[in-house]
């Protein structure tokens, strides 16, 4: 009888014409469970279990590739050929460092994320895909530690945070080149077409000592893809219940023998005027953007590095009263901030052809605005260009570095602010060293002078010292100094769209800042195949000559003048990134922070900085269907905000608020994705709990506010709150629950 039931199963299979595959999974002589095995192009997969074993059934006759990919372990491919008899295959994984990112942000030297002395965080593409953004200030609403501040309720204008500090402390790159600063911070960093970024590199703390001005609180390093290793062609589109529409689209191409090519295109369209608050103010701006992008890698001898990219950038943008056209533009008759920007930009990177491995940087930006807010015109031009050459020398025990550097700066105004165009050139010169005192312990020193004709010499040093007593833990210890150089451009939100004057009391001194940063990562494993990462840091940071806003002292004023005593920064923050099995990933991070100033031996809050953040992604790819879903948040504790004096009806700090997202992707064989979900689940805008949001927005030109002899806002009984019209409170998106479909398509 058993003989029979063999023939029978035999003859079955035969019959059938398909067989089985079986196979265990192991790495390092362990069983590794959880493991995603599938045959490439056909719809056949299984999934490791406890002992490591899987199968795939009714496999047809033919030659197959099958693959073993788990996060965390290098995927594995074999091929194999199906007879008339099952198949035992199995696979020994390796282990693929997950911090083993090539990084450049925290040392301008390419070296593997867990070598470097400088903690740096790195973000790829496929974070931000898990929340679909039209630009990339959105997109890193869930970087721990970092938030995208909007300042101003009706042009929706932002900038960047890193720890509590203000946007102007932050330095944004493209490609290692500081192309996006002072009035382009604003809006540089819309238009840069996600699918081109290959990664997204964040230093948290000073960088002065390597990238100068404005690196004080941190950076962020955007780097786009080299021609050769992006996809020939690729798309990304989405649209969204609000009527938002995005397109990237991009290619690249083989241009004769010695150059390659990759171009990119972003569109956005936002036309749909929303008022769900009902105060007849636009609740977002409304947009039409198109950016150009395209970058050249030349191919020189001995490998020798040559790149170009270059960057054309418009846009129109509008918000205010629901009624405003463009006829309205510049007048008092219906409120509107209308603007007009456009810039573009050149980046390059040139190895001198000599034995010495010497590079020669360069950028130039070109940033043009026109602009009115109500009835006050905003005219303003900014050019900044930008050279350094870097040699890169490696002895036996040394890794050094040395630059010479010069950045030149223009800005002009229409305003009585700017009597003439600043216009100044900058010249720098630093070195670093970093010093392998043993396989465990290394020691970087580094510093920088620059001189300013306006404020003379600045000097910023900084050390840093890695200890890694095991493969899998590393502690790193960084010191310097910070600088930023007084640039204060008129276009402050505040003054321009509402009532308050500027006031700059005295003359303004660069600012410095001093800061000790202590981080510790911890990588470990699980005998079921888990892996957990630990990044914890906490720091503090000490300012000098600090510029920060003054929204109290009068409500009809801001008055900028250098701190009479000090303003500090300190706080925890911890990252936890985990791999629970092949399909389902998770990641946490939660900061703590105080940031105050005193002067005159009093302690205020600064405004709009929140005592806590908190982000989380979740993943979950079903295999057999793949099928992925995402769920992101975000959680910020209260911060202060700028109200309008003692009457003013609106909460002195905001609430604890989240915005929280889930999105549903379905990935096809012909490299198809398409992914829909739905933004901001608990549908939370920031009106919630206060009677208004933007004051006096029945009155946006204060014709019927009444001043006394003082220049004091009057209380009466069309104005009981004693205010102005005054856009500035803001703290968070207005912008509600909505869903968004979209499309992604990648030939390779």
């Amino acid at each position: 009888m058993k003989y029979f039931i063999l023939l029978f199963i035999s003859l079955t299979s035969f019959s059938s014409g398909a067989q089985n595959i079986t196979g265990i999974i192991t790495s390092n002589n362990d069983v590794l469970p959880f493991v995603n095995i599938y045959v490439k192009g056909e719809n056949k997969g299984a999934v490791s279990n406890n002992n490591g074993k899987f199968k795939i059934t009714n496999i047809k006759p033919g030659t197959y590739t099958i693959i073993a990919s788990f996060t965390g372990y290098q995927t594995q491919k074999k091929t194999i050929k199906i007879s008339s008899k099952d198949l035992m295959i199995n696979f020994d994984l390796s282990e693929s460092e997950l911090l083993e990112e090539v990084i450049i942000t925290g040392t301008l030297k390419a070296v593997s994320r867990l070598e470097s002395p400088v903690p740096v965080e790195v973000y790829s593409p496929a974070f931000f895909k898990k929340n679909p953004t039209p630009n990339i200030f959105e997109a890193l609403q869930n970087v721990n530690g970092v938030r995208p501040q909007l300042n101003c309720n009706v042009c929706n204008t932002g900038d960047i945070h890193i720890n509590g500090l203000e946007g102007p402390y932050t330095l944004v790159l493209i490609d290692g080149m500081p192309i996006v600063s002072g009035l382009s911070t604003v809006y540089g960093l819309s238009g840069i077409p996600n699918s081109l970024i290959e990664q997204v590199e964040v230093v948290k703390g000073p960088a002065s000592s390597l990238y100068g001005s404005e690196a004080v609180g941190g950076l962020i390093n955007i780097i786009t893809k080299l021609p050769e290793n992006a996809p020939i062609f690729f798309s990304d589109n989405f649209i969204s219940g609000w009527g938002e529409s995005n397109f990237d689209l991009g290619f690249k191409s083989r241009v004769g023998k010695k150059a390659d090519v990759l171009v990119g295109a972003n569109y956005y369209k936002y036309s749909n005027a929303i008022d769900n608050n009902n105060d007849n103010f636009t609740d977002v701006t409304l947009q039409d953007r198109i950016s150009v992008f395209q970058k050249w890698n030349f191919k020189r001898k001995n490998n020798r590095l040559f790149s170009m990219a270059g960057r054309f950038f418009y846009e129109d943008r509008w918000g205010g009263e629901m009624q405003w056209n463009k006829t309205f533009r510049g007048g008092d008759e219906v409120y509107g901030e209308s603007i007009y920007t456009s810039r573009y930009e050149l980046i390059g990177n040139y190895q001198l052809p000599i034995s010495e491995k010497i590079n020669f940087q360069f950028s130039y930006s070109d940033h043009d605005q026109n602009s009115v807010y109500g009835n006050i015109p905003y005219l303003a031009q900014q050019r900044i260009g930008f050279g350094q050459l870097i040699w890169d020398k490696s002895l036996k025990k040394h890794d050094l570095l040395l630059g010479l550097a010069a950045r030149y700066n223009y800005y002009n105004d229409n305003t009585t602010a700017t009597i003439n165009p600043d216009e100044i050139t900058i010249p720098s010169l630093f070195i670093q060293d970093e010093i392998k005192l043993s396989d465990k312990n290394h020691v970087l020193l580094g510093a920088r002078y620059d001189y300013d004709n306006r404020h003379g010499s600045i000097f910023t040093p900084r050390i840093a010292y890695r200890y890694k007593p095991t493969e899998h833990d590393i502690i790193r210890l960084n010191a310097g100094t910070g600088f930023r150089v007084v640039n204060l451009f008129t276009e402050e939100h505040a003054a321009l769209t509402g009532s308050r004057d500027v006031i700059i009391k005295g003359e303004l001194n660069p600012e410095q800042s001093y800061n000790i940063n202590l981080n510790y990562l911890k990588k470990f494993y699980t005998k079921g195949g888990q892996i957990f990462t630990f990044d914890a840091s906490a720091w503090y940071t000490y300012f000098t000559n600090a510029i920060i806003p003054d929204y109290d002292t009068n409500p009809n004023q801001i008055i900028y003048s250098n701190l009479d005593g000090n303003s500090i920064t300190k706080g925890l923050s911890l990252n936890i990134d985990a791999i629970i099995n092949s399909g389902l990933k998770a990641s946490i991070g939660v900061t703590f922070q105080d940031v105050s100033q005193e002067e005159n031996g009093v302690k205020t809050r600064q405004i709009l900085t929140e005592r806590f953040t908190g982000v989380w992604s979740l993943s979950y790819k079903h295999f057999p269907t793949n099928l992925t879903l995402d769920y992101t948040g975000n959680i910020y504790g209260p911060m202060r905000l700028p109200t309008l004096g003692n009457l003013d009806p609106r909460s002195e700090y905001s609430p604890t608020w989240s915005i929280q997202n889930i999105q549903l992707t379905y990935a096809t064989k012909a490299n198809l994705e398409f992914y829909g979900g739905v933004k901001n689940v608990l549908n939370w805008t920031p009106n919630e709990g206060n009677p208004f949001i933007i004051a006096r927005s029945n009155d946006p030109f204060d014709k019927n506010v009444q001043f006394d002899t003082n220049g004091d806002v009057v209380a009466t009984a069309n104005n009981p709150y004693a205010l102005t019209f005054d856009p500035s409170y803001v703290y968070a998106p207005n912008q509600g629950r909505r869903l968004f479909f979209g499309l992604r398509y990648t030939l390779n």
